[in-house]
């Protein structure tokens, strides 16, 4: 049986309670039986695996390697999967860099399958590495189950921070930001944006967002939530604002971002 995330109080309010018991729930998660089979066959097993092909052709391995990534939804669209591993991220016009939706090319990256002749699934660190990834993924979308918010406001805290530590312009980590579905929909929400600025301009969407993080934070730069203390203020200023837009509708913009995040994967 697979431990279920106790979530007694939604808002901010329920994310506090949720970070002073994070080490004890995500322990009790992780030995639940589930975890523990699949943790167990992914480390014996992915040291074997060297070719795309041989990953999507085993249910069990691409359980664990999608679920680290958060795209668990995609675990029967094989054919898509094993075409994002083999055209790698090098390339251009490999299919990761042409997808809106960048955790297909963190996933990429993560295997190597496409960049290297000698993939990183022989790695001795390599197991750890994905295996991490996949208890911390799989017990947010535990917490979803619960809180939909939650989830959102538990993945950013990792997230936001490789974005802000990216090695790019301003304009490159807002591109980031709004290239991740679910950092978008905290950034989205916690500065009362409409989706419908999603249609429009990619450049007049970044300058919206500059301008509205400068009016609700003092900067418009994306580096500022490489201080904890700021992505604590957004993810409260999220929380707020997602119960006062649900107040309004009775839908919040987190469910609305968990159903984009089980739909298909566009282009530019």
């Amino acid at each position: 049986m697979t431990y279920q995330p106790v979530v007694p109080f939604n808002g901010y309010s329920g994310w506090l309670f949720l970070n002073r018991t994070r080490e004890a729930q995500q322990e009790a998660f992780d030995q639940s039986a589930s975890v523990q089979r699949n943790e167990e066959y992914f480390r014996e097993n992915i040291a074997e695996v060297t070719s795309a092909e041989q990953l999507v052709s085993d249910r069990q391995l691409l359980e664990v390697a999608l679920g680290a990534f958060g795209l668990d939804e995609d675990i029967d669209n094989k054919y898509f999967i094993q075409k994002i591993l083999e055209d790698g991220s090098l390339d251009d016009d490999a299919l990761a860099n042409k997808l809106t939706d960048k955790r297909y090319l963190a996933f990429t990256q993560a295997f190597g399958f496409g960049d290297f002749s000698t993939p990183r699934t022989t790695l001795s660190e390599f197991p750890d590495e994905i295996l991490s990834a996949y208890k911390d993924k799989q017990f947010e979308i535990a917490v979803g189950n619960q809180d939909a918010d939650m989830r959102l406001a538990l993945g950013l805290d990792r997230e936001l921070s490789d974005i802000a530590s990216l090695d790019t312009s301003e304009a490159g980590m807002w591109f980031s930001v709004m290239g991740n579905t679910p950092v978008r929909t905290v950034f989205e929400t916690a500065l009362n944006l409409p989706t419908s600025v999603g249609a429009l301009n990619v450049d007049k969407q970044l300058e919206i967002f500059q301008e509205r993080a400068e009016a609700m934070f003092g900067s418009s730069d994306v580096a500022q939530f490489a201080d904890a203390e700021k992505r604590e203020d957004l993810v409260q200023r999220f929380l707020m604002q997602s119960q006062i837009n649900a107040g309004y509708t009775g839908y919040s913009s987190a469910s609305a971002a968990l159903t984009l995040l089980q739909s298909s994967a566009t282009f530019y």
